[in-house]
């Protein structure tokens, strides 16, 4: 489908900007999925000031999402409304290390990217970014964590950006951080942060990772279309676990399937839709409730419009009805 173009309707929205703005841009390239409908406008801007000059341009209504290396995000068929902001590596990837144990990284960097930083510092503490798949952006809004550590114990403060362009600087108590979540405002574009480490020798530190590069080899399908761990993890129990013993484990609706290797990653086996997926995802949630009584929580993001195919309900029971 294709969205009424903005930069027509809003002519302004391009002046004195720096960065890259695409009408009707396809998102299917910036998932790790490869599913997806279009954004209407798609805006990589060059530096955190083009960000700021542009909110400050866009008119109050139209909707605002920022999206990292997308590896934890399944966009629907029908796309995006409003503007997508994808940050660059080069306006938003630089790592700088400022003393005192501490590194300032921008939103767009990999984790690992930060983890080998980190290594080089002489600074223990960031081994369990090196298996998470995602940009930092994406780990200080959902607290991402892995191994035992979570984002939330590396991170000081970070830099935002509200929708109104106005800058902001948020400490570690700002964030509410709890598992895989915080309470900062929908309307704040991280755009950088500032993260502290304990000293530790170089070679021990390139041990870790590498204990955590061999462990996901092990046991997550890596070289598959897949957005990470499905579900998050309910208390006392695994998501795993649980999909395993409802009889999830490969289960698959049209090109969409619960992985073989690891069974709370979902996979695109090589032309699923986001229908596809999101049916699948829920179907799953539907057969571990009837299950356990265990009502899993999606930790893939789920955003846009469904497509032609229609609308996902959630917690589908096997003969479609609402369990």
């Amino acid at each position: 489908m294709q969205f009424p173009d903005l930069l027509e309707q809003h002519p302004q929205l391009s002046e004195g900007i720096r960065g890259k703005l695409t009408p009707n841009q396809p998102l299917s390239a910036v998932t790790w999925f490869r599913t997806g409908g279009p954004a209407q406008l798609l805006f990589q801007p060059a530096d955190e000031d083009d960000l700021a000059v542009f909110l400050k341009k866009l008119p109050q209504g139209i909707p605002v999402l920022p999206v990292g290396l997308g590896s934890n995000l399944l966009i629907r068929d029908g796309g995006l409304e409003g503007v997508v902001v994808r940050l660059s590596a080069k306006g938003f990837g630089a790592i700088e290390d400022i003393g005192n144990r501490r590194l300032r990284a921008g939103a767009a960097v990999p984790d690992k990217r930060l983890s080998e930083a980190a290594a080089k510092a002489g600074l223990g503490g960031f081994a369990f970014y090196t298996g998470i798949p995602g940009g930092l952006g994406g780990a200080l809004r959902m607290n991402a964590g892995a191994h035992g550590t979570e984002t939330r114990e590396r991170m000081v403060e970070l830099t935002a950006i509200d929708l109104q362009g106005h800058r902001h600087v948020l400490s570690n108590s700002d964030m509410g951080y709890a598992y895989r979540h915080s309470t900062a405002s929908k309307d704040l574009i991280f755009t950088s942060a500032v993260f502290e480490g304990t000293p530790q020798d170089e070679t021990a530190i390139r041990q870790e990772m590498a204990d955590v590069v061999a462990h996901r080899e092990r046991a997550q399908p890596i070289r598959e279309k897949t957005g990470g761990s499905t579900f998050k993890n309910p208390q006392e129990t695994s998501a795993w676990k649980e999909v395993d013993a409802a009889g999830c484990r490969g289960l698959t609706i049209g090109g969409a399937q619960m992985s073989e290797m690891h069974c709370n990653f979902m996979i695109n086996t090589g032309n699923a839709t986001g229908h596809d997926l999101e049916l699948l995802g829920e179907t799953v949630r539907a057969r571990v409730l009837n299950h356990s009584g265990i009502k899993l929580e999606w930790e893939i993001k789920r955003l846009g419009r469904f497509g032609e195919t229609g609308v996902v309900e959630p917690f589908l029971g096997q003969e479609g009805e609402a369990a």
